[in-house]
């Protein structure tokens, strides 16, 4: 795993689910961790004093990442609080279930902007300042999704391929400056979008059982401590992927 001490991380989307549970991760590993939300104050809130119970440092930040002036108030506040960004991770997304008929031009757009614009404003503005320090992580949280026909829509496969895509891209032309890149794929973990409707039940997944977000979390550690690893997208699918 990767130590942190002395790092500062952001992670986008962490009130709840796979983001809290990388929040919190971080935070063990050492990093000062910005919780990042848009609508769930009392959740980041409550995933800050986690973190401070622990002995760490963490701060709440409101921030909806779709939009590039707020991500770059965003990034100033975190600066401010915490330090330049060391560790990057892509979470924020937006699931909206409907069938092929019904779904609306604005409902695509918004999928495309919250789970893939945001991950390139992001990184955007967390980039220069990892170039010059010869260091970063970067890890974009997709969805097995990417590869597959998934349960929510076209919109939400194509935003996750397009994070992917994201992903290689940017590795391929920061690799250079001690900069990683990478995507980890979650397929069907116990979070609120899982039990709201997307499995009834884990019968079809091999292992037999949904994923955890703190499995999610170990892989995201994974690929952080690992500094020859870039431009991949790590699958967690409990064998899912075997079908």
């Amino acid at each position: 795993m990767a130590c942190l001490s002395g790092k500062v991380a952001l992670v986008t989307g962490a009130s709840r689910g796979i983001g809290r549970a990388v929040a919190l991760s971080l935070a063990r590993e050492g990093a000062a961790v910005a919780v990042n939300y848009r609508e769930r104050a009392a959740d980041a809130d409550e995933v800050v004093a986690a973190i401070r119970t622990a002995g760490g440092k963490a701060m709440a930040v409101a921030a909806d990442v779709s939009d590039s002036a707020a991500v770059v108030n965003m990034i100033a506040a975190v600066e401010r609080e915490l330090g330049l960004i060391d560790v990057l991770v892509n979470n924020a997304g937006l699931a909206i279930m409907t069938g092929i008929d019904d779904l609306t031009e604005e409902e695509f757009d918004r999928t495309i902007a919250v789970n893939l614009k945001s991950a390139f404003l992001c990184t955007r503005a967390v980039l220069p300042g990892m170039r010059t320090r010869k260091w970063g992580r970067i890890v974009n949280i997709s969805s097995g999704a990417a590869r597959g026909a998934g349960g929510i829509g076209p919109h939400y496969n194509a935003s996750k391929a397009g994070m992917e895509g994201l992903t290689r891209g940017y590795a391929a032309r920061v690799v250079k400056d001690g900069v990683t890149v990478n995507a980890v794929a979650p397929s069907l973990i116990e979070t609120d979008m899982v039990r709201g409707g997307l499995a009834s039940s884990p019968d079809r997944i091999p292992l037999g059982r949904f994923g955890t977000s703190e499995e999610c979390a170990q892989a995201v550690l994974m690929v952080i401590g690992n500094a020859y690893m870039t431009g991949q997208t790590v699958a967690l699918s409990g064998g899912l992927s075997f079908l």
